[in-house]
Formats: structure tokens, C-alpha cells, sequence
């Protein structure tokens, strides 16, 4: 397939942490993501620790065969734990305690200092670099500047634009942002990828955009484990890719 699918556990750990025992275990959640066929686990530690935690970030660089993307935000905690740990790629993303999920881009500009730091570190250790960004060209710019391998492009807005009631043209101007991101992108020598709110339902039209070539998803395979089990939900999903992926031929917006 070629579009790689990494999914994100870390709600697993929210449920986990609700009732403070030790089950579900995100690591063995992981472990049957991987067996059912996803190419990668993606866990975001957070200042608060509100789903991942230390311990589990550990044992999932122990027990992950295919690739682990740890996503952080550039702080100095978060960059001696990347560094201690190794995981195979970072993902640097805006992280405010108040919200719910991460509501936008990285504004990389602004937080230059930090993510240099980070990037330095990741260049000494050998992991690779992922920004999480707006479809914008000012953010695409910046990422390239920094020395990032790849940015993964805010799906949030399309997401939201394919719900019932919203405008027409909505979910077609927001697809135009990310074909004109993707296109930039590469253009600079980046690796695309695209996440955040993307279900079975939604993801196609992202992965019909050529040059996409992995998604992180993780809410809505959990949403659908808790129905369904955790195989059939990753498998589920890799079909839905599938299908958007064999789309290419024809425009994304078509």
C-alpha cells in the first residue's frame, strides 16, 4: 500500500487512566494494531499526561517492530525524554493544557528556538523529523528551513468540513488547501503526511491526493474498536485507504 497507515494509541490510554487501574494496555493495544496490519504506532506524550505515560512510552519502544512516532511538544522535558528513549521518528506539535485534542498547526516561526533544538537533538541521535502544520504555505516554508523530513498536514478543518449541515464548497475548498500544501511540500524536498479527526468515512479524499503518503489516526479506530475489536477496526481502516488510493487516477477534487 502506498500509503502508510500509523496508528495512534493514546486513547487507549484514556480509558485506561479514567478508572486508574492497568488495563487496556495501550502496548498490547499496539502490538494487535501491528498484527492486524498497521505500519507504524504513534503515541503523544502530553505535559499532563492525561493518556500516555512515561512507563508506556518505554515499553513501546521495546515492544513496537514496525516504527514508533512519538509526538511532543519542543519543550526540554519532552526532547531528554525523545533523546533518552529513541523513538524512530518525533512529531513536534502545538500543545496547550486547556484543550481537548490539538485544535492547529505548529507555528514553527514563533517557536523556532525550541524546535531547532529539537531538530539538533534528533540529527545527533539519528531519528527523523516530523512537523505538524497548517496546509499553509508560510507553515510548509518554515518546516523546510528547519531541516524537518516531513510535515503532517492539519486534517482538522477538512474533517470538520465533511460533517452534515456544513456549507457546500466547504469540503472542496479545504481539499484545495491540502492538494496546494501537498504540492509545496514536495516541491521543498518534504515527506507528506495528514491526520487529526480522519475516520473510514472521511479518509479517502486525503489519500486520493497524490504524494500523501501516510496518515496517523487514532480516535476513530478506537471509536470503532470499542464496537467492533481492535483487528477488525485497523483492517476496516486499511481497506477505506485502499479504496482512496486506487482514486488517484482521477483528481482528488474531481
Amino acid at each position: 500500500m502506498p500509503v502508510r497507515l500509523h496508528v495512534n494509541i493514546d486513547h487507549v490510554g484514556t480509558v485506561r487512566n479514567a478508572r486508574g487501574t492497568r488495563y487496556p494496555d495501550p502496548v498490547l493495544a499496539a502490538q494487535l494494531c501491528e498484527a492486524a496490519g498497521a505500519d507504524g504506532i504513534t503515541a503523544h506524550l502530553r505535559e499532563d499526561r492525561r493518556h500516555i505515560r512515561d512507563d508506556d512510552v518505554v515499553r513501546l519502544r521495546q515492544a513496537v517492530t514496525t516504527l514508533l512516532n512519538l509526538e511532543m511538544a519542543a519543550t526540554d522535558e519532552m526532547i531528554a525524554i525523545a533523546e533518552r528513549v529513541r523513538p524512530d521518528v518525533i512529531t513536534l506539535v502545538p500543545e496547550r493544557r486547556e484543550e481537548r485534542t490539538t485544535e492547529g498547526g505548529l507555528d514553527v516561526r514563533a517557536q523556532r528556538a525550541a524546535v531547532d533544538r529539537a531538530v539538533t537533538m534528533a540529527r545527533r541521535t539519528g531519528m527523523r523529523v516530523s512537523l505538524f502544520v497548517a496546509p499553509d504555505a508560510e507553515a510548509i516554508d518554515a518546516s523546510a528551513e528547519v531541516g524537518a523530513q516531513q510535515v503532517e498536514l492539519h486534517t482538522g478543518p477538512y474533517c470538520h468540513a465533511c460533517e452534515p449541515g456544513t456549507a457546500a464548497g466547504r469540503r472542496r475548498e479545504e481539499l484545495r488547501r491540502l492538494v496546494d500544501a501537498t504540492e509545496r511540500a514536495r516541491r521543498a524536498g518534504l515527506e507528506v503526511a495528514a491526520g487529526h479527526g480522519l475516520t473510514r468515512a472521511n479518509v479517502g479524499p486525503v489519500v486520493a491526493i497524490e504524494d500523501v503518503v501516510e496518515v496517523n489516526i487514532g480516535h476513530s479506530v478506537i471509536a470503532d474498536a470499542v464496537l467492533y475489536g481492535l483487528e477488525r477496526a485497523v483492517r476496516d481502516l486499511r481497506d477505506a485507504i485502499a479504496r482512496g488510493v486506487s482514486l488517484r487516477a482521477r483528481a482528488p477534487l474531481g
